[in-house]
C-alpha cells in the first residue's frame, strides 16, 4: 500500500526553520500569569497566579516591599518587552498552517503546551508514537496525505534514568495532569496495587501515556521515574529511540518546544514494532509499517546518511532486535527493501 507525499514550498520550511530558531530562545511569557497583592492579618502580600490548562495555582511571592515591588515590575516590563517576539512566533505558526503544514488540534496542543510549560521537555521527556510522526512534517518538509496521522494516543518516552543534573523542582507529571483542571484523571493499571501509568480526559477517547524502556528480564511492573514523580510503562527497545533525539517545535499558539526521536530510528524501530505486536493488533502493525515506509522513503530522498546512521546503531542493538528487523522485510514494498538490503548487514 503506498500513500501520497508531497513535500511541502520551500517558502513553508523556512518558515519553519525560522520558528524553530525563534523558539529555541527562552522568553518570559505572561500568558496566564498576574500578580495581585492580598491582606492578611492587617499585613499585605503578594501573589503570583498561573493558568495551567484550564485551572489556576497561586503562588505567595511574600510579604509587601519596595524590594518585592520593584522585581514585580521589573518582570512585567520583561513581559511587555517580549509581546513582539511572541506576536511574531504566533504569526509564523498561522503562515505555516495557511502554508499547509499540519496544525494540532486544540486538545492535543493544549495537553503538549502543558507538559512543556511544566518543563517535562526540559528534563529529558521525548514525544514518541504517532505525534512524533506528524511532526516529522515540519521537520523533513513533507506533507502526509493520510489519516495515519490522526491518534487519540500520547505517548512520552523518557529513561528511567537520565544522567543530567534534574533540578529538585522538576515536574510533577502526574500532579501537573490531575491538577490541569483539563479532566484528567488516572487509568487504573489492570494490576489494582500496581499505579498508573496513563492519564485519560473524561468523556474523550484522548489520553497520555509514559513510557520507559525495558532493561533485563521481561517484566511490565510500573517503572519509578524519580525526576518525573510519576510511574511509567516499560516498553522492550524504547532505549533505541532515545539514545539519539532531536528538538522540534510544534505549531501551536506561538509554538511549542519538545524533543523527538530520529525519524531514521524512528522508522526502523516501527519496523520493529510491528513484529512484536499480537495478532490481534495487525491493523496497528500495518499502521507501523506504512509510517516506517514513509519516512524511509523521504530521508532515502534526501537524508540517506541518518538511514545508515540508524542501521548502524541497530547493528548493535540485541540479537532479537535484529531479528524482527529482518523478518519485517517480506512486508515491506520492493523498493524500500531493496534499499535497505543493499545499505546494511543488519538485514541481511
Amino acid at each position: 500500500m503506498s500513500v501520497a507525499i508531497n513535500k511541502l514550498s520551500q517558502a513553508v520550511q523556512l518558515l519553519y526553520a525560522e520558528l524553530l530558531q525563534q523558539c529555541s530562545m527562552a522568553l518570559p511569557s505572561q500568558r496566564g500569569v498576574s500578580f495581585s497583592i492580598k491582606t492578611v492579618n492587617k499585613y499585605k502580600y503578594w501573589y503570583m497566579e498561573v493558568v495551567i490548562g484550564s485551572g489556576k495555582k497561586q503562588y505567595s511571592l511574600g510579604r509587601d516591599t519596595d524590594e518585592l515591588r520593584e522585581l514585580i515590575e521589573k518582570q512585567k516590563r520583561l513581559y511587555k518587552q517580549a509581546i513582539p517576539d511572541m506576536e511574531q512566533r504566533e504569526k509564523l505558526v498561522s503562515m505555516l498552517s495557511s502554508g499547509g503544514l499540519s496544525i494540532p488540534n486544540s486538545s492535543d496542543g493544549r495537553v503538549l503546551e502543558l507538559l512543556a510549560q511544566s518543563g517535562l521537555f526540559l528534563s529529558g521527556g521525548v514525544l514518541v508514537g504517532s505525534h512524533a510522526f506528524n511532526i516529522y512534517q515540519g521537520m523533513l518538509g513533507v506533507k502526509w496525505e493520510t489519516a495515519l496521522t490522526q491518534t487519540q494516543d500520547l505517548d512520552l518516552a523518557s529513561e528511567s534514568k537520565i544522567n543530567v543534573a534534574i533540578s529538585e523542582d522538576a515536574p510533577d507529571v502526574k500532579s501537573v495532569l490531575l491538577d490541569s483542571g483539563m479532566g484528567f484523571f488516572e487509568v487504573p493499571a489492570l494490576n489494582h496495587k500496581s499505579p498508573s501509568t496513563s492519564f485519560k480526559i473524561r468523556g474523550q477517547a484522548f489520553h497520555v501515556d509514559l513510557l520507559t524502556p525495558l532493561h533485563g528480564s521481561d517484566d511490565s511492573s510500573p517503572v519509578k521515574l524519580k525526576h518525573f514523580k510519576s510511574y511509567a510503562h516499560p516498553i522492550r527497545f524504547l532505549d533505541f529511540l532515545l539514545e539519539d533525539t532531536q528538538i522540534a517545535v510544534v505549531p501551536f499558539r506561538a509554538g511549542i518546544l519538545l524533543n523527538v526521536p530520529s525519524p531514521a530510528r524512528f522508522a526502523l524501530h516501527k519496523l520493529v514494532i510491528s513484529q512484536r505486536r499480537a495478532v490481534s493488533q495487525q491493523t496497528k502493525a500495518k499502521k507501523d509499517i506504512l509510517q516506517a515506509e514513509m519516512l524511509i522513503n523521504v530521508l532515502l530522498d534526501e537524508r540517506p546518511g541518518d538511514v545508515r546512521l540508524a542501521c548502524e546503531a541497530a547493528e548493535k542493538m540485541p540479537v532479537k532486535f535484529q531479528t524482527q528487523l529482518k523478518q519485517v522485510l517480506e512486508h515491506l514494498e520492493t523498493g524500500v527493501r531493496d534499499k535497505l538490503l543493499a545499505m546494511s548487514v543488519v538485514f541481511n
